[in-house]
C-alpha cells in the first residue's frame, strides 16, 4: 500500500463486488501477496445467486461422474468451481446434481472466501467512484473514500434490462415472479422474452397455465445451434413440445407495441415480424417480463464513466480486460463478455475464471513488473507439434473458452527459439505480438456451418477436410506482423482427444514444417 498523502493510503488494487469473479481474483491476488481490497455491499458474498435463478435451479452443469481422474480434465465439466488449489473447495464436493440448486452455490462462495481468508470487507457498498489524479476514489455508503491505483468492478449485473415498451410497468419482473406455478392456475400468461429465465418461467407454470406466449421479435436462439451455454438449453424444450403438440402455448415472433390493462384484463397489440406485418390484439390475464440484465452505470463519476457496448448493457473492454475509455479501470467477471459476446463463456463461471487467472497474470505485470509466464522451445515442426496437442488434449482453458482464449507460439528468429505463451485471449495475442515477423495461436473451435439438423450431420473424416470439422477441434492460425496468413484445422474427434499420428499428428507437423 502506498500513501498519496499522511492519511491517505492508495491500496494497489480495489475490487468492488464480491461474487464469483470478485472472489476468483481475490484468490490470485490474495495468493500473489498483492496489496488489494474487495467491497460488497451484501453481508456474504454471490448475493446474485441468493436471488437468481427465480426457481433455483441453475443451468451451469456440475458432471461429477466421469472417466477421468485428472483434476485439470475434470474441470471441464465442472462449470462451478473456482480455481484454487485446495481439492476440498471444489464444487462437486457441494452437489451431485448435474443441474445443481443455487443454494449450494451461494454456499460454496463463503466457504471459498473464509478458507482462502480473501481480504473481502462486507457490508460495504460503494456509491460512487471517481478518478483525481490518476487515483480511483471510492465513496462508501458510510462516507469513507478508498483509493487505488487500478479499480476492478465485479459487481455482476446491476438490474433488470426494461424494454422501451409503452405499458411495460404493467408487466411482472422476472425478478419478482412467483416461484410457484399455482399463481398462475388457469391464466392466460404472456413472457416477454425468450431466453432462459423466460423458458424457466414458464415451465414453472407448465401444468397450471391455461395459455403461455413467449414473445420476442427474434426465432428461440437453441444452445444446441449455437454452441452457446447462455442460449436456450434442452432442458426446457417441454415448453416447445407443448407448442408443437397444440396444447395453446405457443412461442410468438413478434413485436410486442403496446400494454394496457382494462378491468382485469391485460391488453396486448402485437406485430408480427415473420408473417408479413401481420397485427392482432391479445388478451391475458398475466404479463411477466422476462427480458435479461443491464449494468448498472450509476455508480460512475463523469471522471471514470466506462464506454457501453452498442446495445447499452454492458462496458466496451479492450483485449486485456480494461475499459476501453478509462485506464486502469477492469471489468471482471460477466461484465467483461462484450469481446466474445454469445460465442464463448465469459458470462459464466466455467469461461470467466480462466479469464481472471489471466488478468491477474496482466496485472501483475502491470503493476508489479512480473513477466508473464513462458516456455521457450525449440524452432522445430515436430517439437512445436507435441507441445500444441499435448494443451488441446489437457487444458480446461481452451476447451471452456473455445475461440476466445488461445497458447500463443511466437518466433523468436535472432534468438532461435519459439516462445509459448499460455491461455491468452486470441484478440490480445495479435495485438501484443503483432511486430513478430511469425507467431501461432492454438484454440478450440466450433465447426462454422449451419446444418439442417445438428444431429445429422453428414461428416468428412479424412484429414484435408478437417476444416469442415462440426464438432469443437483444434485450429492452429498462422499471424505475420499481425496478419492472418494461413491457417489449419484439425480432425474432430469423439473423446476430444487428438493424438492420432495420421489424423493429427503428420497434418499438424506438415502444417508448421514451411514457417519453421
Amino acid at each position: 500500500m502506498t500513501t498519496q498523502g499522511q492519511d491517505e493510503p492508495v491500496h494497489r488494487y480495489l475490487i468492488i463486488g464480491a461474487g464469483p469473479a470478485g472472489l476468483q481474483l481475490s484468490y490470485y491476488l490474495e495468493r500473489a501477496g498483492a496489496d488489494y481490497l474487495t467491497l460488497e455491499r451484501e453481508d456474504a458474498p454471490g448475493g446474485f445467486f441468493s436471488r437468481y435463478p427465480r426457481h433455483r435451479r441453475l443451468i451451469s452443469l456440475n458432471k461429477v461422474h466421469t472417466a477421468e481422474k485428472d483434476p485439470e480434465i475434470l474441470l471441464r465439466w465442472d462449470w462451478n468451481s473456482l480455481l484454487n488449489d485446495s481439492p476440498e473447495l471444489m464444487f462437486p464436493r457441494y452437489s451431485q446434481e448435474y443441474f445443481p440448486c443455487a443454494d449450494d452455490l451461494v454456499r460454496y462462495l463463503a466457504d471459498f472466501q473464509r478458507e482462502h481468508a480473501l481480504n473481502v470487507r462486507y457490508s460495504t457498498p460503494v456509491e460512487r467512484v471517481e478518478k483525481a489524479d490518476g487515483v480511483f476514489l471510492a465513496h462508501t455508503a458510510s462516507g469513507e473514500v478508498l483509493r487505488a491505483e487500478c479499480l476492478i468492478v465485479a459487481t455482476g449485473w446491476g438490474g433488470p434490462h426494461i424494454p422501451d415498451i409503452p405499458g411495460i410497468e404493467l408487466a411482472m419482473g422476472y425478478e419478482d415472479v412467483p416461484t410457484s406455478g399455482e399463481h398462475f392456475t388457469g391464466k392466460r400468461v404472456l413472457i416477454i422474452g425468450k431466453g432462459n429465465s423466460a423458458f424457466e418461467t414458464a415451465q414453472s407454470m407448465l401444468d397450471r397455465a391455461a395459455i403461455i406466449h413467449l414473445a420476442s421479435p427474434s426465432p428461440v436462439t437453441l444452445a444446441w445451434n449455437t454452441k452457446h451455454p447462455g442460449n436456450v438449453r434442452g432442458q426446457y424444450g417441454a415448453l416447445l413440445d407443448s407448442y408443437w403438440f397444440k396444447t395453446l402455448h405457443g412461442v410468438l415472433e413478434c413485436r410486442v407495441d403496446r400494454l394496457w390493462q382494462e378491468g382485469d384484463v391485460y391488453k396486448a397489440a402485437i406485430t408480427y415480424t415473420l408473417a408479413e406485418g401481420e397485427q392482432a390484439l391479445l388478451e391475458y390475464d398475466a404479463v411477466i417480463r422476462c427480458t435479461g440484465f443491464t449494468m448498472d452505470t450509476g455508480l460512475f463519476d463523469e471522471s471514470c464513466r466506462p464506454a457501453l457496448t452498442p446495445n447499452g448493457r454492458m462496458p466496451a473492454v479492450r483485449p486485456d480486460f480494461q475499459s476501453a475509455n478509462v485506464d486502469g479501470l477492469y471489468f471482471a467477471g460477466t461484465l467483461a463478455q462484450a469481446r466474445d459476446f454469445k460465442r464463448a463463456s465469459s458470462a459464466f463461471i466455467d469461461g470467466f475464471r480462466y479469464n481472471l487467472r489471466t488478468l491477474a497474470a496482466l496485472l501483475a505485470e502491470r503493476y508489479e513488473s512480473a513477466p508473464l509466464d513462458r516456455q521457450v522451445l525449440p524452432p522445430s515442426a515436430d517439437r512445436l507439434t507435441a507441445t500444441m496437442l499435448e494443451r488441446v488434449n489437457y487444458s480446461s482453458a481452451l476447451w471452456t473458452q473455445f475461440e476466445y482464449l488461445c497458447d500463443a507460439y511466437v518466433v523468436d528468429e535472432d534468438a532461435g527459439v519459439v516462445v509459448q505463451y499460455q491461455d491468452l485471449p486470441e484478440d490480445y495475442a495479435v495485438e501484443r505480438f503483432a511486430a513478430h515477423p511469425l507467431c501461432f495461436t492454438v484454440t478450440l473451435r466450433w465447426g462454422r456451418d449451419r446444418h439442417e439438423d445438428v444431429f445429422a450431420i453428414q461428416r468428412h473424416p479424412t484429414p484435408d477436410r478437417a476444416h469442415e470439422s462440426a464438432f469443437l477441434h483444434p485450429v492452429i492460425r498462422v499471424w505475420q506482423h499481425g496478419e492472418q496468413a494461413g491457417e489449419r484445422h484439425l480432425l474432430e474427434d469423439l473423446l476430444a482427444q487428438w493424438r492420432d499420428p495420421v489424423r493429427h499428428v503428420a497434418p499438424l507437423e506438415a502444417f508448421l514444417a514451411p514457417y519453421l
